[in-house]
């Protein structure tokens, strides 16, 4: 168990939380062996065909799931919308106002409602789910974060999230829905749904389960923006931290099928043109071009470049007040809100909901322009992609209290979908006054900085995008009006504000400019893009960090960053290292695993021998063994108090057969004070070691000083295989030679994955603690290890790269020292250690 700590002293206070790290480097023998072992290549082929089938199944899933959403999220907003309109209408007339905002209220305080109950039932459900997915992808298991109910939860809350007029959106969590779709479909069986279980019993590791979810995630972005490359890149750039040539062609065709999936439906169901094509995504911003009556514009200049790079610079600084004044809130609720009853969470996102209605209704009606009808004003079908598309803003025009020919411009931002204020800010020339664009920015901002983090699953793309759109836009007048730049295209400047607002919120580069550039299909607009997401972020990282990185540090989820500070390599992996280290024998008695597996929460034990012959010649030579050796020296009495817990932890068991072994030598062997026991330790001569591996057990008549020897090294074995032993009666008895206990096979090891068996549960009365367990056909004899003098760079780049959970350090002859896991290699971890590394220079 990994307790993640943040490095600020007024993040102190808040709760930490206990999160488990993946599996990555497995500590049983890679099961693609044993399936394809005795396969020919036929059946090899058809195995890894198997892998493409699922990939393709995930994203047509994926698809599936943005379409239910999108249908729905239309069908009640369209209703909302027009019951309040032809209210509103009617009331414009005979002075009844406050009805329809009583109407709007009762929409969105009902859809806001239901959307925080779903949240009640699966917690993990609320927010974007982004930072949650990107710890897992990091190796950072976030207690039900890829579950079947978690992704109902999450669409339905979604839905009614969007609907009920917050300031939130579904593209977000179009990512996790994907990414639990790609968790789940493969393994062909599910907690919620245990009467539905299929004998398909490959594919169920951890590294398995973390491609499968690096596609669903990137699918889950194609879907929602329509970009199957740039949902590649995502998973790539955000997501996983461990990367393969052979997943990326998986993760783009998984990624191809959504986006061909949703497409092919949602065409067909709004065109009734099955088979066309003409929607890629949830989100389309539609095909930017000048008018042909307009011959001064063009899309952008070289003269435009320099402007886009002063939007990412203000773009950057947005953002950082952005994630501060976001922090600062996430930070307060976990003070104020999360400790309360849980019905407080609902009533908190009930007063978001009634804030926001009466906001936007009072801005429409009372701080809106009437704006003049032109003909040449609206983009025309020359503009959009689609003819329908362009007939769907025009139709979206609001007329509150206006006169006729003239329309409402703040009702026509805040009285329809967030897609189509967007497309209005696109693709709508010269229809807002900078009084009406300034006014929407800023209180779009807030509220949606309010309403990010609050208990509904919540979306932060597409406010981010329509808040920094009308920036864009505000910028294009000004420059309009008061520079006289007649050759500015405004939807050029809204997307450029568009980006930059977002990448200085969620400071992503390569992935998010690939995405516009999909979503907008126009490929000269890809060095804009790229130039203003990258001062974007460069200036808001010069204040802090993206908003899913603040929110994962805020949850103290230990992530690795992609590389350490230079000034870290003044550490060795022996300065960071846990060296007082929890280990089993090849062969141990079940009374020994059960206490050690009662007593501590490592998910993870080194195998070892006691390793006397060399002993003398080690503590000469080896430092780092000397120091081994003397911490166990001073921890002798307090070994005898902690078997002691352990004995009292194991109720199941007769006291009789719980006798401590370190009781019985405290008595007559320990040493006075004054006496050197590690000289002891070094001038006494023993027996002949007793022969560990592989045939006989620790013996109980070894004396103290036998118990702490440096330790030979010969393998990792996991707790989770441990218990499935122990639950299986994996033993052998005293009587008998190891090769008579019983062998499982990995099928047969992973039956229960991923919820294997705790110890707690296990009915020990059935278990006999005289028994032998015999781990070395189960554990990894060689995993990776690194030297007590390697950099912390070197071993930084290992871990990381390859995807360990643990790593060990072992001496020139085989000692283990210290073991290093993803904790000791966090950035708050490492920058303790280089302050206690300058104390001690």
């Amino acid at each position: 168990t990994i307790l993640g700590e943040t490095h600020e002293e007024e993040d102190e206070i808040l709760p930490r939380k206990d999160y488990e790290s993946l599996d990555y480097d497995r500590c049983i023998n890679d099961p693609y062996l044993e399936v394809l072992e005795g396969m020919d290549n036929k059946k090899a082929q058809r195995y890894e065909a198997v892998k493409w089938v699922l990939v393709f199944a995930i994203g047509v899933c994926t698809g599936l799931v943005g379409l239910f959403v999108d249908f729905f999220v239309r069908l009640f907003t369209q209703l909302k919308f027009r019951v309040v309109q032809s209210s509103v209408e009617e009331c414009s007339e005979k002075g009844c106002l406050a009805l329809s905002l009583l109407e709007l209220l009762g929409f969105n305080l009902t859809f806001v409602f239901l959307a925080s109950l779903l949240v009640l039932i699966q917690p993990v459900a609320a927010g974007s789910g982004i930072p949650e997915i990107k710890c897992y992808l990091n190796g950072v298991k976030v207690p039900g974060v890829v579950r079947l109910r978690t992704v109902v939860c999450k669409a339905l809350g979604v839905l009614f999230g969007v609907a009920g007029g917050l300031f939130v959106g579904k593209e977000g969590p179009m990512i996790h829905s994907g990414a639990v779709v790609g968790a789940g479909l493969p393994q062909f069986q599910s907690i919620s749904l245990r009467k539905i279980q299929f004998n398909f019993p490959y594919f169920r590791s951890d590294r398995d389960k973390r491609d499968f979810v690096s596609a669903g995630a990137a699918a889950g972005v194609a879907a929602a923006f329509g970009a199957p490359i740039g949902g590649t890149l995502f998973s790539l750039e955000e997501g996983s931290s461990f990367w393969n040539q052979g997943l990326t062609w998986k993760v783009l065709f998984c990624s191809m099928a959504a986006t061909f999936t949703l497409n092919f439906f949602r065409s067909g169901i709004q065109f009734g043109s099955w088979g066309s094509f003409q929607l890629p995504g949830l989100l389309n911003f539609g095909e930017f071009k000048c008018s042909e009556s307009d011959k001064k514009c063009h899309l952008w200049t070289a003269v435009d470049l320099g402007f886009f790079i002063l939007m990412g610079i203000v773009g950057g600084l947005l953002g950082a007040t952005f994630n501060c004044l976001n922090k600062r809130l996430a930070r307060y609720r976990m003070r104020n809100v999360h400790p309360k009853p849980k019905l407080v969470r609902v009533l908190e996102s009930l007063l978001v909901s009634l804030t926001t209605t009466v906001v936007v209704f009072v801005a429409s009606m009372v701080l809106g322009e009437c704006r003049q009808m032109s003909s040449t004003g609206h983009s025309g079908n020359n503009t959009l992609s689609l003819q329908d598309m362009s007939e769907d803003i025009n139709a979206s025009i609001k007329t509150f209290f206006c006169p006729n020919e003239t329309y409402n411009d703040m009702a026509t931002l805040f009285f329809n979908p967030q897609e189509s204020a967007i497309l209005q800010l696109f693709h709508q020339d010269g229809t807002f006054s900078p009084v009406t664009l300034s006014l929407f920015f800023l209180l779009y901002f807030l509220l949606s900085c309010w309403t990010y983090g609050i208990s509904v699953p919540s979306g932060l793309f597409v406010p981010s995008l329509l808040c920094g759109a009308a920036f864009g836009r505000l910028v294009a007048n000004l420059l309009k009006s008061y520079i006289g730049l007649d050759h500015i295209y405004s939807g050029t400047f809204a997307l450029i504000g568009a980006a930059a607002f977002l990448g200085g919120v969620v400071r992503m580069t390569i992935s998010l400019t690939v995405i516009l550039i999909e979503s907008t299909n126009e490929i000269t607009y890809g060095l804009p893009i790229m130039v203003t997401l990258m001062v974007a972020k460069w200036t808001g990282d010069f204040f802090n960090k993206g908003i899913y990185d603040i929110h994962v540090n805020l949850r103290g989820v230990p992530l690795l960053e992609w590389e350490t500070e230079v000034e870290m390599d003044k550490l060795r992996a022996s300065d960071i290292m846990e060296p007082n280290l929890t280990y089993v024998y090849p062969h141990t008695r079940i009374q020994s695993l059960v206490s050690i597996l009662r007593t501590t929460v490592h998910h993870a034990f080194p195998v070892v021998t006691e390793n006397r012959g060399n002993e003398r010649e080690f503590m000469k030579g080896n430092q780092l063994i000397s120091n081994n050796i003397k911490f166990k020296k001073s921890s002798i009495l307090t070994r005898a108090g902690e078997q002691r817990k352990r004995s009292q932890s194991m109720k199941s068991y007769p006291s009789s057969e719980l006798r401590n072994m370190c009781d019985e030598h405290i008595a007559t062997e320990e040493p006075p004070e004054k006496e050197d026991l590690l000289q002891q330790m070094l001038e006494r001569r023993y027996t002949p070691y007793p022969n560990l591996y592989p045939d006989q057990s620790p013996s109980e008549e070894w004396t103290m000083e036998e118990r702490f020897r440096p330790l030979t090294f010969h393998g990792l074995i996991l707790r989770s295989q441990l218990v499935t032993l122990l639950d299986r009666g994996v033993c052998y008895s005293e009587s008998q030679s190891s090769a008579s206990q019983p062998r499982l096979s990995h099928a047969e090891m992973s039956e229960d994955y991923p919820r294997y068996p705790d110890i707690h549960d296990l009915d020990l009365t059935l278990l006999n603690p005289r028994m032998i367990v015999d781990v070395t056909p189960y554990m990894n004899p060689s995993p990776f290890t690194v030297s007590p003098n390697t950099h912390v760079s070197q071993v930084f780049n290992l871990f990381r790269t390859m995807g360990l959970r643990h790593l060990p350090v072992v001496n020139a002859v085989g000692e283990i020292v210290g073991i290093i896991t993803r904790h000791n290699l966090t950035h708050e971890f490492l920058q303790a250690r280089l302050r206690q590394h300058y104390q001690t220079i």
